[in-house]
Protein backbone atom coordinates (compact mmCIF):
# COMPACT_ATOMS: atom_id res chain seq x y z
CA UNK A 1 0.00 0.00 0.00
CA UNK A 2 0.71 3.26 -0.92
CA UNK A 3 -0.13 6.78 1.27
CA UNK A 4 0.27 9.92 -0.24
CA UNK A 5 0.26 13.69 1.50
CA UNK A 6 0.81 17.23 -0.73
CA UNK A 7 4.51 16.55 -0.25
CA UNK A 8 5.11 13.27 0.54
CA UNK A 9 4.73 9.59 -0.55
CA UNK A 10 4.43 6.65 2.35
CA UNK A 11 4.92 3.41 0.60
CA UNK A 12 6.90 0.17 1.60
CA UNK A 13 10.97 0.16 2.38
CA UNK A 14 12.63 -1.78 -0.53
CA UNK A 15 16.04 -3.17 -0.02
CA UNK A 16 17.33 -0.86 -3.21
CA UNK A 17 16.70 2.06 -0.65
CA UNK A 18 19.72 0.78 1.49
CA UNK A 19 21.78 3.49 0.59
CA UNK A 20 19.70 6.21 1.25
CA UNK A 21 18.58 4.98 4.62
CA UNK A 22 22.35 4.77 5.43
CA UNK A 23 22.85 8.28 4.17
CA UNK A 24 20.27 9.57 6.83
CA UNK A 25 20.34 6.82 9.50
CA UNK A 26 23.85 7.13 10.31
CA UNK A 27 23.70 10.44 11.74
CA UNK A 28 24.11 9.93 15.37
CA UNK A 29 21.36 13.07 16.11
CA UNK A 30 18.64 10.52 14.61
CA UNK A 31 18.67 7.08 16.24
CA UNK A 32 20.06 7.41 19.78
CA UNK A 33 17.47 10.05 20.81
CA UNK A 34 15.36 7.96 19.35
CA UNK A 35 16.01 4.37 20.97
CA UNK A 36 18.72 3.25 18.36
CA UNK A 37 21.81 2.73 17.46
CA UNK A 38 23.31 5.06 14.16
CA UNK A 39 23.50 2.73 11.01
CA UNK A 40 27.11 1.22 10.74
CA UNK A 41 27.29 0.46 6.65
CA UNK A 42 24.97 0.28 4.02
CA UNK A 43 24.61 -3.80 4.35
CA UNK A 44 23.56 -2.78 8.10
CA UNK A 45 20.48 -0.63 6.62
CA UNK A 46 19.80 -3.62 3.99
CA UNK A 47 19.58 -5.62 7.12
CA UNK A 48 16.79 -3.59 8.84
CA UNK A 49 14.69 -3.21 5.85
CA UNK A 50 14.78 -6.90 5.71
CA UNK A 51 14.38 -7.39 9.64
CA UNK A 52 12.69 -4.57 10.69
CA UNK A 53 11.17 -2.72 7.94
CA UNK A 54 9.60 -4.99 6.27
CA UNK A 55 6.61 -5.37 9.10
CA UNK A 56 2.73 -4.64 8.16
CA UNK A 57 2.72 -0.94 8.02
CA UNK A 58 5.69 0.61 8.18
CA UNK A 59 6.92 2.66 5.56
CA UNK A 60 9.66 4.82 3.67
CA UNK A 61 9.01 8.25 4.00
CA UNK A 62 9.62 10.04 0.35
CA UNK A 63 9.64 13.54 -0.90
CA UNK A 64 6.71 12.83 -4.24
CA UNK A 65 9.58 14.64 -6.25
CA UNK A 66 12.26 12.16 -5.99
CA UNK A 67 10.47 8.72 -3.91
CA UNK A 68 13.71 8.65 -2.42
CA UNK A 69 13.67 7.15 1.51
CA UNK A 70 14.52 10.52 3.80
CA UNK A 71 12.75 9.28 6.93
CA UNK A 72 10.43 6.00 8.36
CA UNK A 73 7.29 6.12 10.04
CA UNK A 74 5.24 2.84 10.83
CA UNK A 75 2.24 1.82 13.00
CA UNK A 76 2.23 -1.37 15.13
CA UNK A 77 -1.05 -2.40 15.86
CA UNK A 78 -2.02 -4.74 18.81
CA UNK A 79 0.58 -7.11 20.10
CA UNK A 80 3.27 -5.38 17.75
CA UNK A 81 3.45 -2.13 20.04
CA UNK A 82 5.42 -2.62 23.49
CA UNK A 83 2.65 -0.65 24.98
CA UNK A 84 0.27 -3.51 25.90
CA UNK A 85 -2.70 -2.46 23.72
CA UNK A 86 -5.64 -4.40 22.21
CA UNK A 87 -5.80 -5.21 18.48
CA UNK A 88 -8.29 -2.18 18.41
CA UNK A 89 -5.75 0.48 18.92
CA UNK A 90 -2.10 1.00 17.42
CA UNK A 91 1.36 2.75 18.35
CA UNK A 92 2.82 5.48 15.45
CA UNK A 93 6.78 5.89 15.61
CA UNK A 94 8.43 7.88 13.23
CA UNK A 95 11.79 9.26 12.28
CA UNK A 96 13.37 12.02 9.55
CA UNK A 97 16.74 12.65 7.87
CA UNK A 98 17.96 15.94 9.53
CA UNK A 99 18.39 17.76 6.44
CA UNK A 100 14.41 17.68 7.00
CA UNK A 101 14.33 19.08 9.72
CA UNK A 102 11.94 21.92 10.68
CA UNK A 103 9.90 21.64 7.34
CA UNK A 104 6.53 19.95 8.96
CA UNK A 105 7.05 16.70 7.04
CA UNK A 106 6.93 14.33 9.89
CA UNK A 107 3.79 15.88 11.07
CA UNK A 108 2.12 16.26 7.94
CA UNK A 109 3.18 12.25 7.31
CA UNK A 110 1.92 11.41 11.10
CA UNK A 111 -1.05 13.07 10.15
CA UNK A 112 -1.81 10.89 7.20
CA UNK A 113 -0.74 7.74 9.02
CA UNK A 114 -3.58 8.78 11.80
CA UNK A 115 -6.15 8.82 8.99
CA UNK A 116 -5.09 5.83 7.53
CA UNK A 117 -5.41 4.07 11.05
CA UNK A 118 -8.69 5.73 12.23
CA UNK A 119 -10.35 6.05 8.75
CA UNK A 120 -9.00 2.74 6.63
CA UNK A 121 -7.84 0.24 9.83
CA UNK A 122 -10.72 1.47 11.73
CA UNK A 123 -8.59 2.56 15.09
CA UNK A 124 -10.15 3.15 18.15
CA UNK A 125 -6.66 4.48 19.40
CA UNK A 126 -2.98 5.34 18.57
CA UNK A 127 -0.29 5.59 21.09
CA UNK A 128 2.68 7.73 20.61
CA UNK A 129 5.90 8.15 22.63
CA UNK A 130 9.00 9.60 23.25
CA UNK A 131 12.31 9.38 25.56
CA UNK A 132 12.72 12.41 27.82
CA UNK A 133 14.93 14.84 25.32
CA UNK A 134 13.47 13.89 22.47
CA UNK A 135 11.90 17.61 21.91
CA UNK A 136 11.23 17.39 18.62
CA UNK A 137 9.31 14.24 18.60
CA UNK A 138 7.12 15.47 21.05
CA UNK A 139 6.50 18.84 19.18
CA UNK A 140 5.61 16.47 16.06
CA UNK A 141 3.34 14.99 18.43
CA UNK A 142 1.76 17.84 19.57
CA UNK A 143 0.91 19.59 16.27
CA UNK A 144 -0.74 16.68 15.38
CA UNK A 145 -3.47 16.58 18.44
CA UNK A 146 -1.74 13.72 20.76
CA UNK A 147 -1.97 14.43 24.15
CA UNK A 148 0.59 13.23 27.08
CA UNK A 149 -1.14 10.25 28.86
CA UNK A 150 1.56 9.04 31.39
CA UNK A 151 4.97 8.23 32.25
CA UNK A 152 6.95 5.38 32.21
CA UNK A 153 10.31 5.28 34.35
CA UNK A 154 13.27 3.04 33.96
CA UNK A 155 12.56 1.98 30.68
CA UNK A 156 15.35 -0.28 29.14
CA UNK A 157 16.35 0.92 25.80
CA UNK A 158 18.15 -2.59 24.95
CA UNK A 159 19.79 -1.07 21.77
CA UNK A 160 21.44 1.27 23.10
CA UNK A 161 22.00 -0.60 26.36
CA UNK A 162 20.74 2.04 29.03
CA UNK A 163 17.55 2.85 31.16
CA UNK A 164 15.41 5.88 30.05
CA UNK A 165 11.71 7.28 31.03
CA UNK A 166 9.26 7.23 28.23
CA UNK A 167 6.39 9.77 27.88
CA UNK A 168 3.22 8.34 26.56
CA UNK A 169 0.48 9.98 24.64
CA UNK A 170 -2.66 9.28 22.69
CA UNK A 171 -5.13 10.11 20.23
CA UNK A 172 -8.72 9.04 20.56
CA UNK A 173 -10.87 8.26 17.12
CA UNK A 174 -13.16 10.83 18.74
CA UNK A 175 -10.77 13.30 20.05
CA UNK A 176 -9.39 13.37 16.03
CA UNK A 177 -12.22 13.68 14.54
CA UNK A 178 -13.50 16.68 16.49
CA UNK A 179 -9.99 18.44 14.98
CA UNK A 180 -10.62 21.07 12.20
CA UNK A 181 -9.27 19.94 9.35
CA UNK A 182 -9.90 19.65 5.78
CA UNK A 183 -10.86 16.48 5.31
Amino acid sequence: MQLTTERLILRPWAETDAGDLYRYAKDDRVGPIAGWPPHSSVDNSAEIIRTVFSAPETYAVCLKEDNRAIGSIGLMIGARSDKEIPDTEGEIGYWIGVPFWGKGLIPEAVQELVRHGFEDLKLDRIWCGHFDGNEKSKRVQEKCGFTWHHTRKDICCELMGDIRTEQIACLTRGDWLSQPKAR
